[in-house]
């Protein structure tokens, strides 16, 4: 599913606004890993959710000496004030002599005169979000002076994301036509199309990227952090991660928790539930920040779905409408490759302004033009941010390296469409406006060439540090129940509540929020026993 909106990534997260949207879009469409995944171990023969993640033994593996012990040659990145290397990781981690990926990294050194604190890794998210890339736009220069002063700022984009050897699928025009396949269908002919859209794509990926495609598992990604730990020279991982990051963070904690140094998780996932609940529980995310936003909207006089009086459900109701008139007929965005807005781009582009509401004016904005201005370009502009595609038709492989983790992190939701069918009143009461576009997008692992190697499971890491966990009332992508959840499963974790809107917190304007995190990272003080911050 999850982290970035489950949109099509369902099953299984520039100016400053843009690149906090951008982030919080990153972090932002997770799945899990599990109990037959090397490293883990069942305390019961009950349900997956009895399955709990084994810590590793503590000796590196003979095998596994030559990447823990291997240099870094850093390098000018392009980018002022950053540094850029290439660490070797084992293809497979059973067969470390079969073959090797290198991984892109980056750092900026720490900036200030105190004591410095090591290496602070960041990850945005996704899965399939370069972290790179984050680093060098956000993190790198947007993460608060004290803490850019104490830490060197590290960032690895994990295994066939960004570049790090990429997962390759679709190219620009085949995406175009992917993104725009009817995410609602209404007969056996769209149906039929629909599942011939997923089927495409996921072939496509096992054509062009067979050799990595078995070996892009959250449990691989969290054993390569471990080597990377070790070549920058760290003790203990210092680690923040966001939405999908969270999974990822907790993951090595649960492996490695001797090894866990100061780890906030900000937008937490529940490594314990299988894909169809996670997908559920985003979908009721989303609902809840699209009630968000309807209250907002009618506050202002240039919201097209209602004026004030008009309850959230009026909303909802407006605004499907206006998606089924987009089903019925497209309308034009002055794109330059004559692509029109229909339902499904214009569905994404409102999903993906529910990640920050500091876009809500823009959504706003967006609407009215494609509502009463029949000019799609803004609702346009919003998809094409979800989706990482520029201006020139080109598009990062966020959405291929999501497809590819989240597919062999978990078994997918459904196995065909009458499933999907089976389930959409499920979806359709946790969201009336978004239910069945989340649904039916929960079915693109269905075809998956590779058979997922994970399942659901808890992560206590025994005997880790004081790990922080972050969770959002109102986030639309990571439900505040799968923080409780986390916090709950890690012996040593510690819940932070921000009592807000928008997914993920750290950064986002909470000076409460940020000061406990700041503390925490730099004096390694958790937040006090039920802390909530707005």
């Amino acid at each position: 599913m999850h982290t970035r909106p489950s949109l099509r990534r369902n099953q299984n997260a520039r100016t400053r606004t843009t690149a906090r949207l951008t982030a919080a879009l990153v972090a932002a469409a997770a799945l899990l890993v599990s109990a037959c995944s090397p490293g883990s171990s069942s305390t019961s023969a009950g349900g997956a959710a009895d399955a709990v993640l084994a810590a590793l033994p503590r000796a590196t593996p003979s095998a596994l000496s030559s990447y823990y012990t291997q240099e870094l040659h850093w390098r000018s990145c392009g980018v002022a004030g950053f540094q850029c290397a290439t660490i070797k990781v084992p293809l497979d981690y059973a067969k470390p002599g079969s073959g090797d990926v290198r991984l892109a990294v980056a750092r900026k050194k720490a900036t200030g005169k105190g004591r410095p604190l090591g290496s602070l890794l960041v990850n945005p998210g996704g899965p399939g979000g370069s972290a790179v890339a984050y680093l060098q736009q956000y993190a790198g220069v947007g993460y608060p002076a004290e803490v850019r002063a104490r830490y060197d700022m590290v960032a690895v984009d994990p295994r066939g994301v960004g570049r790090s050897e990429p997962i390759e699928c679709l190219d620009g025009r085949e995406m175009d036509a992917f993104t725009e396949t009817d995410l609602t269908p209404d007969n056996q002919r769209e149906r039929d199309a629909l599942a011939a859209a997923d089927r495409k794509f996921d072939e496509s990926c096992g054509a062009h990227s067979a050799r990595l495609l078995r070996h892009v598992s959250t449990v691989e990604a969290a054993r390569d952090m471990d080597i990377v730990r070790a070549v920058l020279g760290d003790p203990k991982l210092n680690y923040l991660g966001a939405s999908y990051g969270t999974f990822l963070g907790a993951t090595y904690a649960g492996l490695f928790p001797d090894r866990v140094g100061r780890m906030v998780l900000d937008g937490a996932m529940d490594p314990s539930l299988d894909s169809l609940k996670l997908n559920l529980g985003q979908t009721a995310g989303f609902e809840t920040a699209f009630q968000a936003f309807a209250k907002d909207c009618v506050q202002h006089s240039d919201c097209p779905l209602g004026g004030r009086g008009t309850t959230p459900a009026q909303v909802g109701d407006h605004l499907q409408a206006f998606f089924r008139k987009l089903d019925a007929h497209s309308i034009p965005t002055g794109d330059a490759d004559g692509r029109k807005l229909g339902e499904s781009l214009a569905t994404t582009g409102v999903i993906a302004a529910m990640y920050d509401q500091s876009t809500w004016e823009q959504l706003r904005e967006a609407l009215t033009s494609a509502m009463k201005k029949n000019d799609g370009a803004g609702l346009l502009a919003l998809s094409d941010t979800y989706y990482e595609r520029d201006a020139n038709g080109h598009y990062s492989n966020l959405m291929m390296a999501n497809a590819a983790v989240n597919c062999l992190d978990l078994p997918s939701a459904f196995t065909g469409p009458d499933q999907v069918e089976k389930e959409l009143p499920a979806f359709e009461k946790a969201s009336p406006v978004f239910g069945a576009v989340l649904a039916w997008s929960s079915l693109n692992c269905a075809y998956w060439p590779v058979k997922a190697t994970g399942k659901p499971h808890r992560i206590q890491a025994e005997g880790a540090a004081p790990i922080v966990v972050v969770g959002t009332t109102r986030d639309p992508a990571t439900p505040y129940r799968w923080a409780q959840s986390l916090a709950h499963q890690l012996s040593s974790g510690h819940l932070l509540t921000y009592v807000g809107d928008g997914h993920t917190a750290y950064g986002r304007g909470s000076t409460c929020i940020d000061t406990a995190i700041n503390d925490y990272l730099l004096r390694g003080t958790p937040p006090s026993e039920g802390k909530r911050c707005s």
